[in-house]
């Protein structure tokens, strides 16, 4: 199993924490950027759960946000971005507003109420822990935080899908550095991109091999019925140039042609796939968004497949390392 180098944490400024409960496969995802980046957002999925994207648009006012939360739990999950303020507020971030600073936390969830016991799931207290638990050390990747509950391969029922998880990767490119951390639960397949090879997903009716959803779907095999909101990729792309918000929120729907090339099929009636894009502008460096934009989309797909090979299988919900094609 190879995995693609880099992380998130070379992106000088930011910090990364997991939070996973205990009680079930589950937990949450905090990016600290305490001393605020420049944000924004790109919602494809038709059935997101999220925290303050209309903020991020480009004509709204506030400029910069000071942490982004992932969390499974579905919209119970957006609870653990009360404890994510209180950390900040703890220690004196956030946006001025007369006396008061003011957290900015822009979020998203993903869906993975169906493994263990629905009723746990991250809370106020567990976004206080994945602060507390953050650094700038290279994250834990695959069936941790917002990653411990996912999964995908979901086109024909939770019953022939695989294990999902969370990923990070980066790309540099001269003096500018442009990272991604993904959490993969989504209702299609894992393929890597340069191979054309399946490395997760849907498998077939005995469980022993994949059976590669799109190709099903092209001949006439119909998928299971979806509950909304079933699925869903979330994720951060941060880079280090100075970016507007406007090239903020460009990046990041640039970042979503990774999840196009690596998750088959993507941005669905049930998947509420979601990334934000922060900028620290710690380079000193305006960037070029066509570049940063390439540069984005390649690291999405790296953190994509390094979710899906770090990933641990559950009872009846192998990883990629548990199947002979994977």
């Amino acid at each position: 199993m190879i995995l693609h180098p880099g992380s998130l944490t070379d992106i000088a400024g930011l910090r990364v924490g997991h939070h996973t409960e205990a009680a079930r496969p589950t937990g949450c995802t905090v990016v600290l950027c305490p001393d605020g980046a420049t944000c924004g957002v790109d919602v494809r999925g038709a059935a997101p759960g999220t925290r303050e994207t209309d903020l991020l648009r480009p004509d709204n006012l506030v400029e910069q946000v000071h942490a982004v939360l992932l969390a499974g739990g579905s919209a119970f999950g957006l609870d653990a971005a009360a404890g994510v303020m209180r950390w900040l507020d703890e220690h004196g971030h956030g946006f001025a507003v007369g006396p008061a600073r003011v957290p900015i936390v822009p979020g998203a969830v993903l869906f993975d109420l169906w493994v263990g016991d629905w009723r746990v799931r991250p809370g106020a207290a567990s976004g206080h822990a994945a602060c507390e638990a953050a650094s700038a050390s290279p994250p834990a990747q695959g069936s941790v935080g917002a990653g411990a509950g996912a999964s995908l391969g979901k086109l024909f029922g939770i019953d022939r899908a695989m294990k999902g998880g969370i990923g990070s990767a980066s790309v540099k490119v001269g003096a500018i550095t442009v990272a991604a951390l993904i959490a993969v639960n989504a209702i299609g397949d894992v393929v890597d991109p340069a191979s054309g090879r399946l490395v997760a997903g849907a498998r077939s009716a005995d469980g022993k091999t994949l059976a590669d959803a799109v190709a099903t779907l092209l001949a006439g095999g119909l998928p299971e019925r979806a509950l909304a909101g079933m699925a869903t990729t979330i994720g951060v792309i941060a880079t280090d140039a100075q970016l507007t918000k406007a090239q903020a929120n460009k990046l990041a729907t640039m970042a979503h042609d990774g999840l196009a090339r690596t998750i088959r099929p993507v941005h669905t009636m049930t998947d509420g796939d979601t990334l934000f894009a922060l900028a620290t502008g710690g380079s000193g460096r305006p960037g070029d968004i066509t570049v940063l934009g390439t540069m984005a989309a390649e690291a999405t797909a790296r953190a994509v497949l390094n979710a899906v090979r770090s990933a641990t299988g559950l009872p009846g919900l192998p990883a990629a390392r548990d199947l002979p094609a994977a």
